[in-house]
Order: structure tokens, then C-alpha cells, then sequence
């Protein structure tokens, strides 16, 4: 009997496992409908409902094994070449694979699925339509009945012999045996007793058992061996075609429960030795999807599955040590003996490279993030009436996980309104001369220590006079104001604003680009747009790679010390001669003004002014500003703490850390500063100057 721990790790394992196939069945799914002729694509999906109805019927979960039998029918036609994938029936399997998804959640602790199955009965009532006949129903208590209804089924004898870590991996051999049971009548199952130790020496801790079942059947080699390929590992098997065997009435062969192992019945001689067994020849598609899920599992057997919350109390323990070593180091220069500043500095070397390595452990790809979308713009598309072909570039850029748990809802914002206001009707689209069908492309690369997302279409781009109009009915800007096409763009992420003439489901309530810009924000990132009229749109997000920690450039203004994200870090001067107003000024770098603003007046620090000051040149995408600060103290690592529910109402912070003598330093939003120098920029009045003094 396995314990209450050892069952929830299988069935958490198991419902793991079925999300993830989930979803290579939707991906492969939406792939043939892009690639009708991709071989395998089509032995992917099969596999992946395959599979999870096989690890469903293990755990007894009915109603997910009755769908997935249906959908599974489906697809062996397709698969068989005598059904062509039409869009009606991948609408149809995404509409199951949905409503499996939502099975697959509804499983409570104790592995029960409390659900109507007559829910079902539309979806397999289509399903059965699409193959051109109403599909018999899962044969759940009664196996005999395949053996009326069958006349191709043959006799197999399978011979088992589990290996002794079995009970160790979680699994229960009756529960296969069980699950066999459905594909056909079992009429004769016997253990053998030859590999029973003696009293004294048995391991309850061990499995010793073997079994020779016949079945009789319709089905092949191949699905019989599928029953056992989660055990494949930890079993030696093998199946073979005999005829004349004895068909019984019943299905009473099988004992309930997990009593397989304690039947008394007549010993049988042992097995030949032999390597596991390999199903005789199959069908091509068989062995190629039969191999694609063996190469998977080789694969996944060289992963280790970590909860986030593990890899987060690691990166905090890392950043903990990363403030510890930055404080030995400040001692051993006070103390000046070099041998212990020789030791501290390689202790330093190697926080370094554990802070590296623990990092790395959370950047997934961002391409996971990016294909999740091939739905959405189907979807969204389909119900607009709309033709879009999705590309996506520069998916093998990693990013971090707590990044990309947070950026997801605002790409999904972002899309939908690229499909909705962005990208023409196809009418329209040839009436301008474009092609018939839209294009929408999801991007990623580095650029400067960060990671930039692009979402860019080819649709009609952002209506700059409608915008302005807009706003000046809203009352947002003044209808005199000078603004750039930029600034008024920037206008669509103000809270309520848009631009559509009704509302739907999928726009004009005003939210979405308000909601993107908050969340962007609160990741420390930037957006841009770029939109050029009647030829379309970018959005392009700029991210920081990591929220945890940082490489920083410390600077001082009087006692007071603030971080600088060193990727933001362009350069550095001596401020002299620069003429300011009220801490805002502008300086002549290298012919191109650049504005500058000092630190101790945008906070309103009472600080006396240094002899000499200095200038810290940041840049954010093509912006630059210079930073007036007191002193320039160097590079260090940063561990970013969050702000109290007291301070975070501040702008032009985003966090702080502490420094290794004790102190803390707070860490400057560049974004937030940028925004605010542009504000003084379009409205460079007294009033606005002193807006500093606001934050």
C-alpha cells in the first residue's frame, strides 16, 4: 500500500505530467492546422492523448479516460491518413482539450473526479460526427463485451516480471492489470512464486512479482505494451500471439483493488531471462510516435523538477550571502592585513559565481511564453472574422521565471489589441493593397543587459490625430498643447482612455494598456511604441533579466546613498559650469543636449552642496539624462529588497538593498526619472519645475 505522501506525490506528479501534454497536444494541434502534411506533429498529438489516457485509466479518473478515448478515436483516423484536419475539427479537439483541462484541475486530493458526465455527451456526440458515425462508448466494467462485439480479436499471453524497486517508485501493479482489463477480457491472470525469498529475508519495502495474463482482445502489440510503458523501466515484459485459448463469460478474472500479488494459484515456471521486451514491427506512424515519446521521457529522466518556492528561498539565501561577503570585504580593507583582503576576495569570486549559477537555475525560455499565443490570435481571429499568421523569432531567449509569470498578462493585452484595433478586416487589408492576411510577430533579444519583447504588426498603426482627439475630449491634455507623436502614443496607457467607438469583448472599457504599463512598471521595465500610419505598430519592452539581484553602481548624494542599475549606466563626468534651475538643467554632451536633474533636489534632501560634483550619464533605450550626485562610489552587487506598503507610493524607487557596512541604500527607478524629466520637458513652466519638490 503506498502512504499518504507517497500518493499525493504520484498524483501531483500525475496531474503535472497531464498539463504538460496538454499543451504539446494543443501546440502540435495548432501546428497542422499551419502544416497539414507535419507527420510529427500528428504522431505528437496522438501520443499526448494516448498517453494521458493511459495515466488517467491508472488512476481510475472515468470520465477523462471516456473523452480522451473519443478524441483519441478522432485522431487515429487522422492519423491513418482517412480524415484530412479540417478547421471545424480543430476547433472541436481545442474544445475538448480545454474542457480536459478543466478535468484535469477539478481532481481533488484523493485522486476522485466529482464531475457529470452527461456534460460530455455534446462534445462526443461531435466527435463520433466528425469520424462519420457515433463512436462506441469507453468499456469501463463489462471487458467481455469487446469480446461480443470484436470479430478480429485475437489471444494474447503476457508475461510480466516487475522489478523490486517498483513499490519504491510509487507504483501499483495491480492498477496496470486493471487497466489492461479495458482493452478486452482477461481469462486467465497467474502469479509466479519462484522469486519469493525466504520468511525471514523478505523486504515488504520489495516487489517480487510476476504474472502470466492472457487476454483476448482487438487490440495490437503495440497498445498492449502502452498499457506498461510508465514502468518500462522497472519491469521485464513480454507479449505474445497464441491461439486456441479458452474466452470466459465473465471479467472476474481480476481481483479487486491491489490484491493481484496475494492470490493463491499454482506456481508457473520461471521466465527466460531476457532483455525488456521490444513490441514486434508496427505501423511506421506507430513506431514514430512510439519513439518521439521514448526520446521525450530519455530527455525528462535528465530533468529535475524543483518548486519556485525552493529556487526563491535559494536566491534569497544567496542574496543574504552576498551582503555577508560585501561586509567581510569592507572589513578586511579596514584592517588592511592583505592576506585576509587575499581571502576575502576569493570568497567574493565564488558568491559570485554561485549568485550567477543560482540565477541561471530560474531563466526559462521565453519562447514557452510566446507559443501560448498561436491560440489566443487563432481564437481572437476567428472571432473577429480576421486572417493572421503568427511568427515568432528569438524564442530560446531566457529570462527569468518570476519575469515571465508576470509579463504574460500584459503580452496577452498587447496581442489582442494588435488583432483588434491593428490589423485590418481582409477587405480592407486589399482594398489598401496589403496582403489578405495580417501578419503578427512576437520577438525577443538582448540589447544592453536587458531583454527586449517586440509585438509588431502590419495593420494600420496608431490613428495620432484620433488619439489627441481623444484626449482633448477626455480632457487629458489642453487643446493648445505642442505634443510629439510620441507623447500623444503615450497617451492609449493613461487609466480609461481608448479609443473604439463601442465596446466588445474584447475592447472599449478603457483598461488593458493602463493595466501594461502598471505591470511593466512594477517588473522595472519600459515600452515604446513605434507606429508609422498604414503600415503598422511596435511595441517594444524593455526587461531587466533578473528581480532578485542586480550589479549596481553606488553613488552619494551628502549621507544619503542611492544605486543605479549599472546596464543603465552610460558614463561618467565632472559637473562644472552647468547652469540649473531649481536642480534642472540642460548639459552639451558631445553637441546633443541632454538634461540633467540632481538627486538631492528631486527628493528634497537637506544636503549641503559638495566642492565637487559629478554627473552619471543613464540611458534608457535612445533617451539619455545625466544624474547629479555628490559622490561616485563604484560597482557592487545588489540584493533587491522590496519597499514597505509605507513607501511604496514613492516615484523614482524601485526597491533597496543593504549595503555591506550596514547601511541602506535605496535603488533608483531610471524609468520613473525619465518620465519625470520628460514632464518637465513638455511643460517647462516654474510650476513644473518645482514638480520635484512633489515626489
Amino acid at each position: 500500500m503506498l502512504s499518504g505522501d507517497q500518493w499525493n506525490q504520484l498524483l501531483q506528479g500525475f496531474l503535472d505530467e497531464g498539463r504538460d501534454l496538454l499543451k504539446d497536444a494543443e501546440d502540435s494541434l495548432l501546428r497542422l492546422e499551419t502544416s497539414p502534411d507535419d507527420e510529427d506533429a500528428v504522431n505528437q498529438l496522438f501520443r499526448a492523448v494516448h498517453t494521458l489516457k493511459g495515466s488517467a485509466g491508472i488512476f481510475s479518473l472515468t470520465a477523462l479516460v471516456n473523452l480522451t478515448h473519443h478524441l483519441e478515436s478522432l485522431l487515429m483516423l487522422v492519423r491513418d491518413g482517412q480524415l484530412t484536419l479540417t478547421s471545424q475539427m480543430t476547433s472541436l479537439m481545442l474544445t475538448c482539450m480545454d474542457e480536459l483541462s478543466t478535468l484535469l484541475e477539478s481532481v481533488d486530493e484523493s485522486g476522485q473526479l466529482n464531475v457529470d458526465e452527461s456534460r460530455h455527451a455534446p462534445l462526443i456526440a461531435a466527435l463520433g460526427q466528425a469520424q462519420g458515425h457515433v463512436p462506441a462508448p469507453m468499456e469501463t466494467s463489462t471487458p467481455a463485451v469487446i469480446e461480443a462485439k470484436v470479430e478480429d480479436a485475437n489471444d494474447w499471453r503476457i508475461n510480466i516480471e516487475f522489478a523490486p524497486e517498483l513499490f519504491e517508485n510509487g507504483f501499483d501493479p495491480a492498477a496496470f492489470v486493471r487497466y489492461l482489463s479495458k482493452l478486452g477480457t482477461l481469462t486467465r491472470v497467474q502469479t509466479r512464486t519462484d522469486r519469493l525469498p525466504a520468511l525471514h529475508a523478505l523486504d515488504p519495502h520489495q516487489c517480487y512479482l510476476a504474472l502470466e495474463i492472457e487476454l483476448h482482445s482487438s487490440a495490437g502489440e503495440q497498445e498492449i505494451a502502452d498499457v506498461f510503458e510508465f514502468i518500462q523501466d522497472f519491469c521485464t515484459l513480454r507479449i505474445e500471439r497464441v491461439a486456441g485459448l479458452p474466452v470466459l463469460a465473465s471479467a472476474d478474472v481480476l481481483p479487486p483493488a491491489a490484491t493481484v500479488a496475494s492470490q493463491q494459484v499454482q506456481p508457473m515456471p520461471p521466465m527466460p531471462a531476457q532483455a525488456k521486451a521490444s513490441p514486434a514491427p508496427a505501423a511506421p506512424a506507430e513506431r514514430g510516435a512510439a519513439n518521439a515519446g521514448r526520446e521525450k521521457r530519455s530527455i525528462e529522466n535528465t530533468l529535475v523538477k524543483v518548486s519556485a518556492s525552493k529556487l526563491d528561498e535559494l536566491i534569497n539565501l544567496v542574496g543574504e550571502l552576498v551582503i555577508s561577503t560585501a561586509g567581510a570585504q569592507m572589513q578586511a580593507r579596514l584592517s588592511g592585513d592583505p592576506r585576509c583582503i587575499e581571502s576575502t576576495q576569493a570568497v567574493f569570486q565564488h558568491v559570485e559565481q554561485i549568485r550567477e549559477s543560482a540565477l541561471k537555475l530560474r531563466m526559462v525560455e521565453v519562447g514557452e511564453t510566446f507559443n501560448r499565443f498561436h491560440r489566443v490570435v487563432r481564437d481572437v481571429s476567428q472571432e473577429l472574422g480576421k486572417k493572421i499568421q503568427l511568427t515568432i523569432r528569438g524564442g530560446e531567449t531566457e529570462l527569468d521565471k518570476s519575469v515571465i509569470d508576470k509579463i504574460a498578462d500584459p503580452l496577452t493585452h498587447l496581442v489582442r489589441n494588435a488583432i483588434d484595433h491593428g490589423i485590418e478586416s481582409a477587405a480592407a487589408r486589399l482594398e489598401s493593397g496589403k496582403p489578405e492576411e495580417g501578419s503578427l510577430s512576437l520577438n525577443a533579444y538582448h540589447d544592453s543587459g536587458m531583454i527586449v519583447l517586440e509585438i509588431s504588426d502590419d495593420g494600420r498603426g496608431l490613428n495620432t490625430a484620433r488619439i489627441l482627439e481623444k484626449a482633448i475630449a477626455k480632457g487629458m491634455v489642453e487643446a493648445d498643447a505642442q505634443l510629439s507623436d510620441r507623447d500623444i502614443h503615450a497617451l492609449i496607457f493613461e487609466a480609461g482612455f481608448s479609443t473604439a467607438e463601442q465596446v466588445s469583448n474584447l475592447s472599449g472599457r478603457g483598461v488593458g494598456m493602463d493595466v501594461v504599463r502598471s505591470a511593466i512598471d512594477q517588473l522595472r521595465g519600459t515600452i515604446e511604441i513605434d507606429s508609422v500610419a498604414g503600415q503598422g505598430c511596435t511595441f517594444r519592452i524593455r526587461l531587466p533579466l533578473t528581480l532578485a539581484i542586480i550589479d549596481g553602481f553606488l553613488v552619494s548624494v551628502g549621507d544619503d546613498s542611492f544605486v543605479i542599475p549599472l546596464d543603465m549606466v552610460t558614463e561618467c563626468m565632472e559637473a562644472t559650469d552647468l547652469p540649473l534651475d531649481n536642480g534642472y538643467g540642460y548639459l552639451n554632451l558631445r553637441g546633443a543636449p541632454m538634461p540633467c536633474i540632481t538627486l538631492d533636489s528631486h527628493f528634497g534632501l537637506d544636503s549641503k552642496p559638495a566642492r565637487r560634483r559629478n554627473i552619471v550619464v543613464v540611458s534608457q533605450g535612445r533617451l539619455q539624462a545625466g544624474l547629479i550626485v555628490d559622490q561616485l562610489h563604484g560597482e557592487l552587487q545588489t540584493v533587491i529588497k522590496p519597499l514597505g506598503k509605507m513607501f511604496q507610493h514613492l516615484r523614482g524607487i524601485s526597491g533597496s538593498t543593504i549595503l555591506g557596512s550596514g547601511q541602506v541604500a535605496l535603488i533608483l527607478d531610471i524609468p520613473s526619472l525619465f518620465r519625470h524629466l520628460q514632464s518637465l520637458v513638455d511643460t517647462p513652466s516654474p510650476s513644473s519645475a518645482n514638480a520635484a519638490n512633489a515626489y
